[in-house]
């Protein structure tokens, strides 16, 4: 099979070492690989002939101690047609329903809930439910403040997605946090869409309540399929990523599932991985080149 494998760094010295060590690798394996060729200061594809399977064991094998992503594909169809992305702790920097807790005095108490829920421990929407109702009476003031306090894009997330949808690509930001998060993400990134949760307000204030149905794990998978439906996309042609439990569905079923900084249950089950290198990590896996990319 004609694949090709992706490596990324944020350091340009390990992804040309681990690019050098893995050619060497599968060559020695029987592969028909070529010599990486550099997509980026720190990014390098190696185009080859081989089984997919050898080939990333093979990679896993000769990049483990060192901070390199990579990915094996096949070469055909790489560059997706659509972009599902989860947005706490993968689109940005934090868990929103954790920093509106901060503001309620019970961040320590509701985050170990949260680890817990992306662990996969705990069925999603009961602790949502559980969160949610631990903050009622908070006043609305305090999403607005945690927006503008602590809600950064992760590095690397603006020039994905408006990289992608510069290519023709349908952009969707899919969470199971709250829809005045995703609102202002989705614009701040170039997303086309977002979906999510609603909290429930009254006289100004939280009513520990969230809207019904909740957004969770197989509502991710089914935005995924809607939205590829809408465009005419195959499953091939899908792209997800995301870092927790709930989003384990939609990776599993996108023609490349990708696990950002993830919880094992996900990196587990991914297509690959990112741990060391920011978003554009992504695009880099997708063939484009560091002069292609677009930030504005």
């Amino acid at each position: 099979m004609e694949l090709v494998v992706t490596l990324v760094s944020p350091d340009p010295s390990s992804a040309a070492t681990a690019a050098d060590a893995a050619k060497s690798a599968l060559a020695a394996a029987g592969a028909a690989v070529k010599a990486p060729r550099p997509l980026g200061e720190a990014a390098f594809e190696l185009p080859l002939l081989g089984d997919p399977a050898d080939a990333r064991r093979i990679v896993e094998r000769e990049t483990a101690h060192m901070p390199v992503d990579w990915c094996v594909q096949p070469a055909a169809g790489r560059r997706k047609r659509l972009l599902v992305a989860d947005m706490d702790s993968t689109i940005i920097n934090v868990e929103c329903l954790d920093e509106l807790a901060d503001y309620a005095g019970l961040k320590p108490h509701i985050a170990a809930i949260t680890e817990r829920a992306m662990r996969g421990e705990l069925e999603f929407e009961t602790a949502l439910r559980e969160r949610v109702a631990l903050l009622r009476g908070l006043s609305v003031t305090a999403l607005q403040q945690a927006y503008d306090e602590r809600v950064r894009l992760n590095p690397g997330a603006r020039t994905l997605v408006r990289t992608m949808a510069a290519n023709g690509a349908r952009c969707a930001l899919v969470s199971g946090g709250f829809t005045f998060f995703t609102r202002r993400v989705a614009e701040a990134a170039g997303f086309h869409l977002d979906r999510a949760n609603t909290l429930v307000e009254a006289g100004g204030e939280l009513t520990g309540e969230v809207g019904e149905p909740i957004l969770g794990r197989e509502a991710k998978l089914k935005a995924l399929l809607e939205e590829a439906e809408g465009i005419g996309a195959s499953l091939h042609e899908t792209l997800a990523i995301g870092d927790g439990a709930n989003d384990l569905a939609m990776i599993e079923v996108a023609g490349l599932g990708v696990a950002y900084r993830a919880k094992p249950i996900v990196a587990a089950q991914a297509d690959a991985k990112v741990d060391h290198a920011d978003l554009t990590a992504l695009l880099y896996f997708q063939g484009y080149r560091a002069d292609e990319f677009v930030s504005d």
